[in-house]
């Protein structure tokens, strides 16, 4: 199928606008390539470091050089439900690993903080920073030149953005990345919902509220409704990182042991020292990151990404900014419906075609890049293939060209909506981005007086004291990433979605971040310039009436222009951001990072 285009015309502005970067990150990359790995020319005493515990077989074919040594940098921990499969992984890759004549290695762990624990309290305030840490924490795991080939073991919210940008800065090596797969279903996803929005009705009390999430959250495995952790799995698979299906497979499986276990052979496959060399500089390319954000608005993904995968472009050399996205989505049918978007979870996505299928009807409707390098060779098509256990062994067979589930999963010419629903929204209180996927079509244009708040808290007391029953758009000011490190808002969703259901017209717009689990309230969000640097949200005064379009992609404040411009800048109240839970340490990230439309980091790539 020829490629769509306008796909084409969007591209091809992306290579233009990134062809100094882009050709300087190529140009140190293949500098890495000539001077690594150094493991042939460390001397005696370093390299006895570097395998010192390992077994005399292993010692040998490090000291030979003629074999490739895996690094394994994990994200393991058990107190992720995510994670916690990842604790058996090592043994599997080693295992596997020395079936090719090959070593692997635990180059190093990083940390893995789950969102969903640290929703609504301090800690929040430190999930953005983790991603740049865990990017820094697996460049340290990378550098000690021991390694032909990287095997990059995480799967939750910032954990493979960090992962990714890390193993970028060693774009000369192969990297594949290995997910542990979604927990089974439990409780549904619409019914949790019901339930939180219950109790903070106070129709509910704790123990009830409890019951409801630890039978929705119930075992080992990502959460199973599509946010940020299983959108990252989606990205992956269609940028050709992971080896074909390995997103989506549950845990504790057979087949996802063999998966496993494929995602190195293969990687001892694609080294330097073999036939099929392909680094990861060669796959994470223009066409590639296009490609992964095609596929995030097909399916309605996270919200997170249109800051997560800016970065990561950039770690590439590749420039993107809101605009691609916008436009993209202007061109992207929505294919999928998952929950938030529907009400079907993530394993009811993957048995009614998944990944495969997904990228299989994009392709054959010319909306992805086919022409890519992977892991798993050249071209996208390999994608559309399935993994089986066939007498014992990984094989891969067609994917499925029929939905199992119109209702989860449509073809792309025939799809739940003509657009993938991530939208810009400019005017005179900057650009932002706003999830419309799953936003009633009534809902989608609001204008309402302002209501505003520094923080979620603040919310939730104007909420029980009963000063919100009207329309209203709630602005949440100073959550930008150099206020408190935009923490996600997600504790705001119930209280909103219980006014809009009262009849009340309803927005939120904040300088913060939503979530993965944006749902049915419109939400003008990563709002730029942030409040802390004089942003124009500083402005907005209770009462000011607002207007949020995302029809027409603005988002404006209706006060007259002359009283605007004279309009004085409203100051953070406290700085309460500066201390606890770890805040202190991360003080000088605040001062660092820069803006969410240029990946909200404190790196200058």
């Amino acid at each position: 199928m020829k490629t769509d285009p306008r796909l084409t015309a969007i591209t091809q502005r992306i290579i233009d606008r990134s062809a100094d970067t882009r050709a300087d990150y190529l140009t140190r990359m293949e500098a890495q390539r000539a001077r690594g790995p150094l493991r042939g020319g460390l001397s005696c005493s370093n390299l006895a470091h570097g395998f010192a515990a390992c077994s005399a077989d292993d010692k040998q074919a490090l000291t030979l050089l003629e074999a490739a040594n895996i690094g394994i940098v994990n994200a393991y921990n058990d107190m992720l439900s995510a994670h916690q499969p990842l604790e058996n992984y090592p043994a599997l890759i080693k295992e596997a690993a020395h079936s090719m004549g090959c070593t692997a290695q635990v180059a190093g762990g990083v940390p893995a903080m789950c969102d969903g624990v640290t929703q609504g309290t301090p800690g929040m305030e430190l999930s953005l920073f983790s991603r740049d840490i865990i990017a820094g924490a697996t460049a340290i795991a990378l550098s000690h030149n021991m390694f032909d080939g990287v095997l990059c073991l995480g799967v939750c919210d910032k954990i493979v953005p960090g992962l990714l940008i890390g193993a970028l800065s060693f774009g000369h090596l192969p990297v594949i990345f290995a997910p542990a797969g979604p927990m089974s279903s439990g409780l549904s996803n619409k019914e949790k919902a019901a339930v939180r929005q219950q109790f903070a009705e106070g129709k509910v009390g704790r123990d009830k509220l409890l019951e409801a999430e630890s039978a929705a959250y119930h075992g080992e495995g990502t959460c199973t409704f599509y946010g940020t952790a299983n959108s990252n799995q989606m990205l992956m698979e269609v940028m050709g990182i992971h080896i074909p299906g390995a997103a989506f497979e549950p845990p504790g499986t057979a087949l996802r042991d063999e998966l496993t276990r494929g995602a190195a052979e293969r990687l001892c496959r694609i080294t330097a020292l073999g036939r099929d060399y392909t680094p990861l500089a060669s796959i994470v390319d223009e066409k590639c990151l296009v490609n992964a954000i095609v596929a995030l608005l097909a399916t309605g993904g996270s919200t997170n990404h249109s800051i997560h995968w800016i970065a990561i472009a950039r770690a590439a050399g590749v420039i993107i900014d809101w605009q691609d996205f916008s436009d993209l989505s202007a061109i992207t049918p929505l294919v999928a419906r998952v929950y938030p978007n529907g009400s079907a979870d993530v394993n009811h996505f993957h048995a009614a075609g998944g990944s495969a299928y997904v990228i299989r009807t994009l392709l054959d409707n010319g909306l992805l890049h086919e022409d890519v390098n992977t892991n798993w060779g050249e071209g996208l098509r390999h994608y559309t293939r399935e993994p089986r256990l066939i007498d014992q062994a990984l094989k891969h067979v067609d994917g499925v060209t029929v939905s199992g589930d119109p209702e989860v999963l449509r073809p792309a010419d025939t799809p739940f909506d003509a657009e993938g629903g991530l939208r810009l929204l400019t005017g005179n209180l900057g650009r932002c981005v706003i999830k419309t996927s799953a936003v009633a079509a009534e809902h989608q244009v609001v204008q309402a007086p302002a209501r505003v708040f520094e923080d979620q808290h603040q919310l939730q007391q104007a909420f029980d004291n009963g000063e919100l029953e009207q329309d209203v758009i709630v602005v949440v000011r100073f959550q930008g990433p150099s206020a408190n490190g935009m923490p996600e808002l997600h504790k705001l969703t119930p209280y909103l979605g219980i006014l809009q259901d009262r009849g009340h017209k309803v927005a939120l717009v904040t300088d913060g971040r939503m979530s993965g689990a944006s749902g049915k309230v419109p939400a003008a969000i990563h709002l730029t310039p942030e409040a802390l640097t004089d942003g124009p949200i500083g402005k907005i005064q209770d009462g000011d009436m607002l207007r949020l379009d995302a029809i027409a992609g603005t988002l404006s404040c209706l006060v007259p222009q002359e009283e605007w411009a004279e309009r004085g800048q409203a100051k953070l109240s406290s700085r309460e951001a500066d201390h606890g839970t770890g805040r202190e340490l991360f003080g000088h990230m605040r001062l660092a990072v820069n803006e969410a439309e240029l990946g909200a980091t404190v790196f200058k790539i």
